[in-house]
């Protein structure tokens, strides 16, 4: 598993990357992930249930992702996987400069790889055309894509240009047992909202802005409670100074994943604002806790819970004002779902196992499939565009050479190879 974002670094492809590999390893996969160095976190880390973990000694530059080289990180790679004797390399994220290098030095090299893609992008602005035209060069010879809903295979498959059959859709899941409800740790006679959030722009905030003064002006029981930070944090405290909402809008700030239960149980609803989302694990997590659940109904969202779970609305401010509004007064009459009831029923509907054996079906699938010959990748390369597939084949001969000459000044057979880690059962 290749990523720029791992502990201890926290997020949703942090957590997914955790569990998948932990689920992996209880079925009899050696898993070893690779990362860069966190401050002073370097080297080779073991965690309890004996992942190991290269933090490679290379600095993250922007956003938790390291500089992007191409080449340079070639040889740490080619000493990972013969050291640790790796038939696949797993990348996961396409904001991950990581996982790409890490993909394309795996090809050259003649292993299997595998991508996940957690997110969602458009195609118009610069940004995403950019990101778009590198996906399109990495996943050019990849063996097999994974998406985490049907709305982002499509997503990626327009953004890569690759065939639909060589994606598959797995989704995210949720720990059911660290997401239990406790309705004892609601205030009674009141409503709780909930946003547990990174505070940005793409996260909605602007329409949490637009809905808070709206929903307490309406409803004098109703208290906001915010999870998260970010820019747009400034923007949210102003809304709560210019309508003197402190005893109503209350930030808790960054939050630990381990935390993020204790501050759900504390709420009857859970609002969601993004503009954007590929499966959205938060209102997973936040029914598995027995909330209800009132989100945009953007990308792959609609697709993760059953219609009595989850209010959807367009995202603008009526909208989102109106189904949360439809919420609280199903919540007043009785209406809603019991917190055990949707514990019950969503702690069957996403488990790590399954995950981890749909995950494994790809592998067996990439294992048996036959490797591309050189010519057959450049080709790939090429037909990336009149331009673009050009250089992209410049940059696969170069790294061919890079490869050849790192064999021949050090050979595979003089890389110590790894011994194994025998981790008892409990």
């Amino acid at each position: 598993m290749v990523c720029d974002f791992f502990y201890p670094n926290m997020g949703g492809v942090e957590s997914h990357i955790y569990q998948l590999s932990s689920c992996l390893v209880d079925r009899g996969h050696k898993v070893v992930i690779v990362t860069h160095k966190y401050g002073d976190r370097c080297g080779v880390r073991y965690l309890s249930n004996g992942l190991k973990i290269y933090y490679l000694p290379v600095p993250p530059f922007y956003n938790q992702c390291i500089l992007p080289s191409l080449f340079t990180t070639l040889p740490l790679m080619r000493s990972v996987f013969i050291r640790e004797k790796i038939s696949i390399v797993h990348g996961h994220s396409a904001f991950s400069t990581l996982g790409h290098e890490a993909m394309f030095h795996a090809r050259t090299m003649g292993l299997r790889t595998v991508f996940t893609d957690h997110s969602l992008f458009g195609f118009a602005d610069a940004s995403s055309i950019l990101t778009n035209k590198v996906l399109k060069f990495s996943l050019a010879d990849v063996s097999h894509v994974v998406c985490v809903s049907h709305t982002s295979k499509e997503n990626t498959v327009l953004r890569s240009r690759i065939s639909a059959h060589e994606v598959s859709v797995i989704p995210n899941a949720v720990d059911a047992t660290m997401f239990v409800p406790d309705p004892s740790k609601r205030t009674p006679g009141k409503i709780t909202v909930v946003v547990i959030s990174r505070l940005v722009y793409r996260k909605g905030m602007d329409l949490l802005a637009g809905i808070i003064p709206l929903i307490t002006a309406k409803y004098p029981h109703v208290s906001f409670l915010i999870g998260g930070d970010g820019p747009k944090r400034v923007l949210l405290e102003e809304v709560r100074e210019q309508h003197d909402l402190h005893d109503r809008v209350t930030f808790i700030g960054s939050l630990n994943h381990s935390q993020v239960r204790e501050v759900l149980c504390q709420g009857d609803i859970l609002v969601n604002t993004s503009l954007t989302e590929a499966f959205c694990i938060s209102i997973v997590e936040a029914a598995c806790c027995g909330l209800q659940v009132v989100s945009t109904k953007v990308g792959g969202v609609p697709e993760v819970l059953p219609p009595d779970l989850i209010y959807l609305a367009e995202p603008n401010v009526k909208a989102l004002a109106e189904a949360l509004e439809k919420a609280i007064e199903d919540h007043q009459l009785g209406r809603a779902v019991s917190p055990w009831d949707a514990h019950h029923r969503v702690k069957h509907m996403y488990t790590w196992t399954d995950v981890a054996e749909r995950t494994e079906k790809v592998y067996n699938r990439v294992s048996a499939s036959a490797l591309r010959d050189t010519s057959a990748r450049l080709q790939r390369y090429y037909d990336c565009g009149p331009l673009a597939g050009k250089l992209f084949v410049l940059a696969a001969v170069l790294n061919l050479w890079f490869l050849a000459l790192l064999t021949y000044v050090m050979p595979a057979k003089n890389i110590e190879k790894a011994p194994e880690l025998k981790i008892p059962k409990k």
